[in-house]
């Protein structure tokens, strides 16, 4: 399970000292104790190597919009939590946390903007809808960025479906136009 709250800087536990638990449950559902949870978290892959630490003034829902942008990266979780918002604390156990691994994390440094911003489903684009794309109009090109959001977002959700996901997942239907992924 998680930590005890901390509630100041010289408690900054060990992350081999903090339990792993799950991404997903056997219910299918990201871990429910961590909504509405401030605090710090470490993602793991499936063998158990570190890819991203992060912090969140709401755990639960940054691990689900984690899960959505990298699901083959988020196997296992340990987290800190915290009693009440303190930048400060929480940078200091996600580095604490970074310098112990004893290297940067992919997700903390070359791969940071695939864990934290919409997914650009533009890269996903056939060689025959790039032509397509460039060949129409605003509208066009709209309607087109909407069509390759939702092939990409049906090829997310069948990953989840794979990995037994059963927490609802709702994209922002206002970015597909733009040809963006991101949770609601």
């Amino acid at each position: 399970m998680t930590s005890p709250s901390l509630t100041s800087q010289t408690d900054i536990p060990s992350l081999a000292n903090v339990s792993d638990i799950p991404y997903i449950t056997e219910n299918g559902d990201l871990p429910e104790q961590l909504q509405g949870k401030i605090g710090v978290y470490a993602i793991f892959d499936e063998n158990k190597v570190l890819q991203l630490v992060g912090y969140s003034r709401d755990i639960y829902l940054t691990l689900k919009q984690h899960l959505v942008r990298q699901p083959q990266k988020c196997y296992w979780v340990k987290t800190q939590t915290i009693s009440r918002p303190d930048r400060t604390l929480l940078e200091n156990i996600r580095d604490a946390w970074i310098k112990e691994n004893g290297s940067i994390p992919a997700g903390n440094a070359t791969d940071e903007a695939k864990w934290n911003h919409p997914i650009d489903t533009k890269s996903a684009m056939t060689e025959e809808e790039k032509a397509s794309y460039s060949a129409q109009d605003g509208l066009g090109q709209v309607k087109l960025l909407k069509k390759v959001a939702r092939r990409v977002e049906e090829e997310i959700v069948e990953q989840l479906k794979s990995r037994g996901v059963q927490t609802e997942i709702r994209f922002n239907p206002k970015l597909k136009e733009s040809g963006l992924l991101d949770l609601k």
